[in-house]
């Protein structure tokens, strides 16, 4: 008869056998693209055909986290469809071997589905199916009770002792230390392309530094960010899984399209034209009324206009469609970047040093005046000068607008929601924003009183944020704050609230606080 291995022993050979697969396919894209790995190829796919609001709600819940939830909760699925797999496969390895088949054919069809496929890209599934039916298989033999007779109840519902646990032990140990290994041997390889050294190789210096920033830019002590946000806290909000490896000795950029001539360019040609810094507030698109996703930086690159004038412009041509080294795309309205006040740049430093990976490196867009979405492509490598009727860049195909203009918006920073503070003088503070129209006013009212108007910081350029800030007089209780700002349009933002989709989020920023003794 055969052998009914015990349910403990067959969920961990099943459950060992798919983190065998999922390893020995992570070790096998580390040869080709960390990308084609089977559960970044999968996570990716994933993305693409999550609905917007979906992804909205991921990226307002988990921030910058929203990535390692994604690729929790796939591994948390797989984790409940190996048990299962392996209680079906207590007297029969069918179950648990076609399940491995099944995840790799998905992992095909995810490979498929990416814009940077190449063929080389189905050998990391091949490898996780042929490295989990072989470790599953094998484990399943050694799950077997030592004795020929049928075990019994009482040690099905746990284990068997003898020599057929030993054995189990064994193998199970061998499979899972090779399964880290062979993960944590790919994702070495991934990195071997050695971006981080290529970047710490640089020193980017501009030939026309920016303005230094004015005292009295930042009310910090008062609870505004600083003027200029460090690297390691400017926000990130994109759709790579893994960063893109990219050297900036074997970067290019190829600008085609709708030109009078091609041009391709690379690091060396960029660093040989004149570097100017620039000091620009970017925004995300996905950024709720109050929301996080804001921040300011000194970008050092090259006038993209400049850029596109040596390519000569089609008079026709209207958008810009730039394309990411992992196949996300972008479409930047050609009348901004060719305005006579632009300061949009092929970027490559960003606070005196060279772009961090996970902000572009070794070269990005940034164009104020725009939400990321459509102007700040990052691991830039290939430009496209067309039009809006021929193109639809990545969001705009998930119905986000084509053209994305920041709009005038304004956060309260202190006093935070639900806090308690001290009744009599106090001091809120926060930050508005309207880059290339630049803020004229912003006005707070408390429990809905008068508005009065705030003391505004220095203003550093009309691409950045401005901070403000405003002594009250509060009486014991319960309070509620809220602000609006002003462009020098003469447009004030409106009370009511609108979600990001399809154009960015607008609304009053209102915080409920108390004042107790």
């Amino acid at each position: 008869m055969t052998a009914t291995i015990t349910p403990l022993r067959a969920i961990t050979a099943s459950v060992l056998a798919v983190a065998a697969a999922l390893g020995a396919g992570h070790l096998a894209a580390g040869f080709i693209s960390p990308e084609a790995s089977p559960i970044f190829a999968v996570g990716n796919a994933v993305i693409d055909v999550t609905p917007t609001p979906m992804k909205e709600f991921a990226i307002q819940q988990f921030g910058e986290d929203n990535k390692n939830v994604l690729l929790g909760s796939i591994g948390l699925g797989l984790l409940v469809l190996a048990a299962i797999a392996g209680l079906a496969s207590r007297k029969s390895k069918i179950a648990g071997s076609a399940l491995i088949v099944i995840l790799g054919a998905a992992a095909v069809a995810a490979a498929l589905s990416r814009p940077t496929f190449t063929g080389l890209w189905l050998v990391p599934p091949a490898v996780s199916i042929l490295a989990g039916v072989a470790s599953f298989m094998w484990l399943h033999r050694a799950a077997a009770p030592a004795s020929p007779d049928a075990p019994t109840e009482k040690q099905l519902a746990w284990d068997v002792p003898g020599l057929g646990r030993r054995t189990f032990l064994v193998s199970s140990t061998a499979v899972a230390v090779g399964a880290g290994a062979a993960a944590l041997g790919g994702r070495m390889l991934g990195q071997r392309v050695g971006a981080e050294s290529s970047r710490e190789a640089l020193d980017i210096i501009a030939d026309v530094p920016a303005p230094p920033i004015p005292p009295g830019a930042d009310f910090t002590a008062d609870g505004t960010p600083t003027f200029i946000t460090p690297n390691s806290e400017f926000y990130r909000v994109d759709t790579a899984l893994t960063l893109p490896q990219l050297r900036a000795d074997t970067w290019q950029l190829r600008i085609h399209g709708m030109v009078d001539r091609e041009i391709v360019l690379t690091y060396d040609d960029l660093l040989s034209m004149p570097l100017v810094e620039k000091t620009i507030t970017l925004v995300c698109v996905s950024n709720e009324v109050g929301g996080p996703y804001i921040s300011t930086a000194n970008f050092i690159g090259v006038s993209l206009a400049d850029v596109l004038r040596q390519a000569g412009l089609d008079p026709r041509a209207d958008q810009l469609a730039t394309t990411s080294s992992d196949g996300w795309t972008c479409g930047t309205p050609v009348d901004v970047v060719m305005a006579e006040d632009s300061n949009a740049l092929i970027a490559i430093g960003m606070n005196g040093e060279p772009l961090p990976v996970k902000h572009g490196f070794p070269v990005r867009m940034v164009v104020p005046g725009l939400y990321g979405y459509v102007s700040a492509t990052k691991w830039l490598v290939d430009m496209e000068v067309t039009t809006f009727d021929e193109f639809d860049a990545y969001w705009v195909r998930r119905n986000w607008a084509e053209r994305g203009p920041v709009k005038t918006m304004s956060r309260i920073d202190r006093p935070r929601s639900f806090a308690q503070v001290q009744p009599g003088r106090y001091v809120a503070a926060g930050i508005a924003w309207a880059q290339h129209t630049g803020i004229d006013r912003v006005e707070v009212r408390v429990d809905g009183g008068e508005w009065a108007e705030s003391e505004l910081s220095a203003e550093v350029n009309i691409d950045t944020w401005r901070m403000w800030r405003i002594e009250l007089d509060l009486e014991p209780g319960s309070h509620r704050i809220e602000c609006r700002a002003t462009d020098r349009s003469g447009f004030t933002q409106q009370e009511e609230r609108v979600p990001p989709i399809p154009d960015g989020a607008t609304g009053w920023h209102s915080i409920a606080f108390s004042a107790e003794a």
